[in-house]
């Protein structure tokens, strides 16, 4: 949303055989995270779990009044960006989860093993008055951007060969487009900006890819290379969707 995170706390719940070791590795990812961003951990719980490790993390931020970027502020005609590379983190969970199961190097799938929140890229969009509507890609980009649609009273139109996908593995291999366009969990920004805005080709070293445009017509439309065109349904992540 542009803001400036300023406080964390941490609920952490784990069974009684976990080692001390585990969390103690835990608490140093999170804190090494929270430094960098100038964050102090201010509170929260922990428990005993009768099964599986579960940490619920929140964070608060501070924007200036009524700049706040939301969901909300899209306008036919404006441009669709998006920061980064996606498909990353769901390439990783597919690894991981197939058959035979596979332990993965975690450099060769940073966005899943190392998520980084763009934060710098919010607050130069916000200072700079660049972006009308944002959102992350925690939920993957076919449903983030129809909540951004949904939120703002308009339809979209994204081209397959505009979409920025990861290269991950050790051949750096490039995700499947399915991944890039439904997968979640790589935390770059979606966002939307006027047709006169200026939008450098990169912010805070992060590349910032234009892949559609926000349309009158309150559909999502896919457009292949070819031109063919198909309604782009979300398909990422919806909690409590069965």
């Amino acid at each position: 949303m542009g803001g400036d995170p300023v406080a964390v706390f941490l609920s952490l719940a784990v069974p009684r055989d976990v080692p001390q070791i585990w969390i103690n590795r835990f608490l140093t990812g999170l804190m090494a995270l929270a430094k960098k961003h100038g964050v102090t951990l201010s509170g929260g719980d922990t428990a005993e779990s009768p099964k599986g490790i579960l940490a619920d993390i929140v964070v608060i931020g501070a924007v200036p009044g009524g700049k706040a970027l939301l969901r909300s502020g899209a306008r036919p005609g404006d441009c669709i960006y998006v920061s980064g590379e996606l498909g990353g983190s769901a390439a990783a969970v597919n690894e991981m989860m197939g058959k035979p199961k596979r332990k993965l190097n975690p450099r060769d799938y940073p966005r899943h093993f190392f998520p980084a929140p763009q934060v710098e890229i919010g607050r130069v969009l916000r200072e700079k008055d660049l972006a009308s509507a944002m959102i992350d890609t925690s939920d993957g980009l076919s449903t983030d951007l129809a909540h951004i649609c949904e939120e703002s009273g308009v339809g979209a139109e994204i081209h397959a060969d505009m979409i920025p996908r990861a290269r991950v593995g050790k051949l750096r291999r490039e995700v499947d487009l399915e991944l890039a366009l439904h997968g979640g969990e790589d935390y770059e920004l979606l966002f939307t900006a006027p047709p006169g805005k200026s939008v450098p080709s990169r912010i805070a070293g992060v590349r910032i890819t234009e892949i559609g445009c926000i349309m009158r017509s309150k559909k999502m439309v896919f457009i292949k290379p070819s031109g063919t065109r198909s309604e782009l349904k979300a398909q990422g992540w919806e909690h409590f969707r069965r």
